[in-house]
């Protein structure tokens, strides 16, 4: 629909997997939100040298392991078995999480359960707090309501998609803006300069 509507290049951020970039015929810049959440993580978590980044499923494992490269910190994953779709089932703890901060990383959340129940988890294996950073936050259904009463420290999403209604329902929400992101990304992609730079820097 985007190509037919006429657009002749797209900017885009952490998608779902990044093999949608071949489905157009046209150029795809796929930023990252991890420059973002890594400068959010050292500005607003002051025991992040003690901290270790935890995937809530198996196939967040590459994000997680990248973030905690970074950071030179451990990861740890949680493992579930899902009955069926939108259902959680049983759900594993790999890693040892013992009197850290846990930092739940993923691409996105929908109605939370998944990470509700990973701070839970997380919890019960000996975390101190618990955060998480998404970079799309979708909050459909009871999701709000899901944060409000999980043991989260902070829920922390870009703005990629318009957060304020969340915020206003819900003080453990914070916002990492990427509008400067994708600012200098356009200014990059109009003057012909290299967009990779972006890829593991914050141009501010």
């Amino acid at each position: 629909m985007l190509s037919v509507a006429g657009a002749d290049h797209i900017i885009t951020m952490d998608l779902h997997a990044s093999q949608i970039q071949g489905f157009f015929d046209i150029p795809v810049d796929n930023l990252y939100a991890e420059p973002a959440v890594l400068k959010w993580i050292k500005e607003n978590i002051p025991e992040w040298r003690n901290c270790i980044i935890v995937s809530p499923d198996a196939g967040g494992a590459k994000r997680v392991t990248s973030i905690a490269d970074r950071l030179n910190v451990d990861f740890a994953l949680i493992h579930k078995e899902r009955k069926k779709a939108n259902e959680v089932a049983a759900m594993v703890l790999v890693g040892d999480v013992k009197d850290r901060v846990a930092i739940l990383v993923d691409d996105m959340a929908d109605t939370c359960g998944t990470i509700c129940h990973a701070a839970d988890k997380l919890l019960e294996a000996g975390a101190t707090k618990v955060y998480a950073i998404l970079t799309h936050g979708i909050f459909s259904g009871p999701a709000i309501s899901r944060i409000n009463n999980a043991c989260f420290e902070a829920v922390v999403v870009t703005n990629s998609i318009p957060q304020d209604r969340h915020m206003k329902e819900c003080s453990k929400i914070q916002v990492i803006d990427v509008s400067m992101m994708f600012a200098e990304a356009v200014r990059r992609t109009h003057n012909g300069e290299s967009v990779s730079y972006l890829f593991s820097n914050v141009p501010y």
